[in-house]
């Protein structure tokens, strides 16, 4: 369903802004899909084993929210979508390659995998049908 409504977006439905608290980056669509994308990639990583690259071990949400939006908020819309593509591509890979103990091997929070689908529809309504709504663009064009 993400996918379906970023391959709508027009050229110029990127640099919409999403509401933020004043503290917050003004994150933009662009930067909502990068967010959720990188979330996303994290679970892959953990469900292979891997870890956080060394740079971002031990940062808190908010800073390594910060960290994402810093290292992506100038690249074009062309390289996020490639990469949105390929964390999906990535992450079904991982959870067919994860071993079944880190799948049902131990507790997890009762709405886990979050970064998975409660997390990115989170942001799909809140932030980009929001933003997409307030820009009037079309629910038929943004509901995918």
């Amino acid at each position: 369903m993400l996918d379906s409504l970023v391959r709508s977006l027009r050229a110029q439905d990127w640099r919409l802004l999403a509401k933020r608290r004043p503290e917050q980056e003004p994150w933009t669509l662009q930067d909502v899909l990068v967010h959720v994308t990188y979330w996303k990639a994290d679970v892959a990583r953990f469900a292979l084993g891997k870890r956080r690259p060394v740079g971002e071990r031990g940062l808190g949400t908010h800073e390594h929210n910060r960290l994402v939006f810093e290292t992506w908020r100038d690249r074009e819309v062309a390289d996020v979508l490639a990469y949105h593509r390929q964390v999906q591509e990535d992450v079904m890979a991982a959870l067919q390659e994860a071993s079944e103990s880190w799948i049902s091997g131990r507790e997890r929070a009762p709405h886990w995998p979050a970064d998975l689908d409660i997390h990115s529809a989170a942001h799909r309504v809140r932030d980009i049908g929001r933003i997409l709504a307030e820009a009037g663009v079309s629910s038929a064009r943004s509901s995918g």
